[in-house]
C-alpha cells in the first residue's frame, strides 16, 4: 500500500496546481477534462442502470453565477430509490487511480517518463470523485434507504451472537 501511496503523490500533487490554476484563470479548465468526462459519465451511467433515464450529456464548461459549471447530465426519473446511487456514483472515480498505482507497482518500479504522463492523467481524477452540493442535494431523495440500512444494521448486530453459534458445538 505504501508504494501505491508514494505513485499516487504526484497525482495528488498536480490535482492541487490544476485546482489552484483553473481558479485563477479558466484556461485551466483544459487540464480538468478527463476528470469532467469521468465525473458525468458515472452519473450517466448509474441514470441508465438505476433508471433514472439519463437525458443529456455536456462537458462543456458555462459560467453559472459566480462559478463555472463543468458539465452535467440530466437525468429524467430520479425517485427514491435511484437518487443516492445516480448522484453518487461519481465516488467511484477514485478507484480508478488506485487501480492503475497497483498496476504500476505490482513487481519492482521505477517512476519514469510514462509515470509522469500517467500523474497528468490521474491528476483529475482526484479533482472529479467527489460529487457536488448539487448530487448532494439529490441525493438526500433516497432518505428511505436510511430506514432499511438502519433496520439492516439492527437486525445484523441483534441476531450476531446466533449467526456463528452453529460453529461452536
Amino acid at each position: 500500500m505504501k508504494d501505491i501511496l508514494l505513485y499516487l503523490a504526484p497525482s495528488v500533487g498536480l490535482a492541487l496546481v490544476i485546482r489552484v490554476l483553473a481558479g485563477a484563470h479558466p484556461f485551466f479548465f483544459l487540464f480538468t477534462v478527463t476528470g469532467t468526462i469521468c465525473h458525468e459519465l458515472a452519473h450517466f451511467v448509474a441514470g441508465l442502470l438505476t433508471g433514472a433515464r439519463p437525458a443529456s450529456f455536456t462537458v462543456i464548461p458555462r459560467r453559472v453565477g459566480q462559478h463555472w459549471e463543468l458539465g452535467s447530465v440530466t437525468l429524467t426519473r430520479v425517485r427514491w430509490y435511484n437518487a443516492a446511487p445516480a448522484a453518487l456514483a461519481p465516488l467511484v472515480i477514485v478507484l480508478l487511480p488506485f487501480c492503475v498505482a497497483w498496476w504500476r507497482t505490482r513487481g519492482p518500479w521505477q517512476f519514469d517518463g510514462r509515470d509522469l504522463l500517467i500523474a497528468l492523467a490521474l491528476a483529475p481524477q482526484f479533482l472529479s470523485f467527489w460529487p457536488s452540493m448539487v448530487d448532494w442535494r439529490i441525493a438526500l431523495r433516497s432518505w428511505p434507504y436510511l430506514f432499511i440500512i438502519g433496520a439492516g444494521l439492527w437486525l445484523l448486530f441483534h441476531f450476531w451472537p446466533h449467526l456463528f453459534q452453529f460453529v461452536n458445538p
